[in-house]
């Protein structure tokens, strides 16, 4: 029988029998690690659904909706430098563990909030609480799957974002016109106190914790991982906003996410329900194209980047112009569309603005050295999410402009509006996609 030498944390040998109760117990782990990420998704998403109840109970502008719904953007961005510093140092089944508290406790207090003010602190709470999720997950399933899995594993992980969306709309906007957006919120929070005992009670930070082998010591073909220089966290940083090749993608991301976040995270609820007339549960049913668009359009741009096109630049390009093409017609046409045209623009719409972001992240990391891969992407992440903060507000500003009619909604002028300042952003996109540089294998060039 074959034996294992034993781990860093001093766990006897292990033999085969503890080695398949280990490939088995990783499953559990990322699937409750899995539910706590469709979470992240369904809190980023969720106000797009309830935005015209939150206005109408709290009695604000779309301006102030707009800031509402924009406070999670800047609580993410903020947290992901620490995100990354916590999970090393505290380790990441604590943090999941303690920030998804502060989640829960949000989510509850968003529920119950008899001001806006009250309700600004929950959105806050949530933002910081659940943006401890993804980093430290990406960290515990490095130490539960092989290096040939993690691909496999991080699509998974997507896919299950996808259905957070699904979850932050239509399912939303089902419990939402059945028991109101408050107790919908106050079921939200339970929900993730059973997710923080799971989290808790079931998953470890690697199988050591359990007495069980490493990946390594039951993968002995695998080849070591290469020792490389140790970059300090601010020395990195330089090293990527250094690069002039770094900013268009990084500006890419701001435009491309804000107009992502804003209308499909935010104002696509209000626009269905006052231009075409539907309830939350229609408006939901149509915005949960959102999800579908991620879930199948993330491994679909991916073979087009890598076995078709052979290119990233053209692969961001080709959903990019598409993006702008669906926007230019809601400016052209923002009520004419029939119901099942609107379902097929909103997945065409989370395709090109939403599940396109994997290729942006893939080109960023492509752009420098393996030993800053993490710091690259971490320092990109900051502008998708500010983007999004930016854009939630900027476009209830627009929407205020116009003013509400006597039914309390925002005139079709008002969304023409929008819908051109969406194309524009989306103008200047592709703009940034020609000052991109070509970082697949078969194409890229080296720098002058």
């Amino acid at each position: 029988m074959e034996t294992y030498p034993k781990t860093v944390d001093n766990a006897e040998p292990t033999d085969e029998m503890g080695v398949r109760k280990m490939l088995a117990y990783r499953w559990v782990i990322f699937a409750i690690l899995a539910v706590a990420y469709l979470f992240v998704y369904f809190h980023r998403l969720s106000m797009s659904v309830v935005a015209e109840d939150v206005a109408a109970d709290f009695k604000v502008s779309g301006k102030i909706l707009g800031d509402l719904g924009s406070i999670y953007f800047y609580c993410y961005a903020i947290m992901q430098f620490p995100a990354g510093l916590l999970s090393d140092s505290v380790g990441p089944r604590k943090s999941v563990t303690i920030f998804l508290i502060l989640a829960a406790i949000g989510s509850f207090l968003f529920g119950l909030a008899g001001r806006i003010e009250i309700a600004f602190l929950s959105r806050i709470m949530v933002g910081v609480g659940v943006s401890m999720v993804f980093i430290p997950t990406m960290k515990i399933l490095a130490q539960w799957f092989r290096t040939g899995e993690f691909a496999l594993m991080s699509g998974i992980l997507n896919a299950m974002g996808g259905a957070g969306v699904l979850s932050g709309t239509w399912i939303l906007g089902l419990m939402a016109s059945r028991f109101g957006w408050r107790l919908s919120f106050e079921w939200i929070g339970g929900c993730t106190v059973l997710l923080i005992l799971l989290v808790w009670l079931i998953v470890r930070d690697n199988p050591a914790k359990k007495g069980w082998p490493s990946i390594i010591q039951i993968d002995p073909q695998s080849p070591p991982t290469k020792a490389t220089a140790t970059i300090g966290l601010w020395e990195g940083v330089w090293k990527v906003v250094s690069k002039r090749h770094f900013w268009p993608i990084a500006v890419w991301f701001f435009f491309d996410c804000g107009i992502f976040f804003g209308f499909g995270g935010l104002w696509g609820g209000p626009y269905l329900m006052h231009t075409y007339g539907m309830t939350k549960p229609q408006a939901g049913a149509v915005l949960s194209m959102i999800a579908w668009g991620m879930i199948v359009g993330s491994p679909l741009l991916g073979l087009l980047s890598e076995k078709v096109l052979k290119s990233r630049k053209k692969t961001i390009f080709l959903c990019t112009s598409t993006l702008a093409v669906l926007l230019l017609l809601l400016w052209v046409c923002p009520s004419g569309l029939p119901e099942a045209a609107l379902y097929v623009w909103f997945f065409l719409f989370s395709v090109s603005s939403s599940a396109i972001v994997i290729m942006g992240f893939t080109a960023t990391k492509e752009l420098f050295p393996v030993e800053i891969a993490g710091t690259c992407v971490g320092t990109v992440n900051l502008f998708p999410f500010f983007g999004g903060a930016v854009f939630m507000s900027f476009l209830g500003r627009i929407l205020d402009a116009y003013g509400k009619n006597n039914s309390e909604q925002y005139p079709l002028g008002a969304y023409r509006t929008v819908f051109f300042v969406l194309f524009a952003s989306a103008l200047v996109c592709l703009v940034c996609i020609f000052l991109m540089k070509e970082t697949h294998h078969s194409r890229k060039v080296i720098d002058p």
